[in-house]
């Protein structure tokens, strides 16, 4: 899988305007590969990319059933509740980040290095400090708490900016982006919801969303 990242002509307003004139510019992806785990539940969830000199900025938009948000705070366990997820991966032989946020705007995000699995998560990775999670900018068109479940038919929107410099201090340098192309990954699941489903951008070989082995590839526009 690859997409084009463009640049940022027009700085997006961080209000979730899908179709925005700073969005428009940007190619869309559909996260539509669904793990045969899932329930019957398959949401439509699409994604948009764009980049400045400053950072990446991202846009979901999820046609979604069974929403459900209860979990916030720093590190909150957002792929429980309805999430939709960016990995990414700058330097090839590096770590990656996840940014998992849910539907209330919660973030998850660590810089891991080794994926395997432990008892306490994975082999090598770094828990990014709350300060350093303050640096994402997000906006969430769902409250911070849905509870209960919404069932019917809702549209929900996550829009979020990631500075460069917030992935160097992780990775090493990202000086000449443009021209540049990352490995990611992008994904929709709801662990416990009531119709519980895993979707990506790029397929994955198993129900696990740290393979950086199955990224997609994102390159930015020159």
């Amino acid at each position: 899988m690859s997409y084009t990242v463009r640049f940022a002509a027009m700085v997006p307003d961080m209000k979730g305007l899908w179709e925005s004139p700073a969005w428009n510019r940007a190619n869309i992806l559909d996260i539509s590969n669904f793990r045969p785990e899932s329930s019957s539940h398959r949401p439509r969830t699409s994604a948009k990319l764009l980049y400045n000199d400053e950072g990446i900025f991202g846009i979901f938009r999820v046609e979604d059933r069974y929403v459900r948000s209860v979990h916030s705070g720093y590190l909150a366990p957002a792929y429980k509740d309805s999430c939709v997820e960016f990995f990414v991966q700058p330097k090839r032989g590096s770590g990656y980040f996840n940014f998992e946020f849910n539907c209330g705007g919660a973030l998850l995000c660590s810089y891991i290095i080794d994926p395997t699995r432990t008892a306490e998560g994975f082999r090598d990775y770094i828990k990014l400090p709350e300060e350093d999670c303050r640096e994402v900018a997000i906006f969430h068109s769902m409250p911070d708490i849905v509870e209960p479940e919404l069932s019917e038919p809702t549209t929900w929107i996550i829009e979020f900016f990631i500075p460069f410099s917030l992935l160097e201090r992780y990775a090493g340098q990202t000086i000449d982006v443009p021209g540049q192309k990352w490995r990611a990954n992008l994904y929709k699941c709801g662990d416990q919801t009531s119709h519980p489903h895993w979707a990506s951008w790029s397929p994955v070989n198993e129900l696990n969303f740290h393979l950086p082995e199955c990224f997609g590839t994102i390159w930015f526009d020159d």
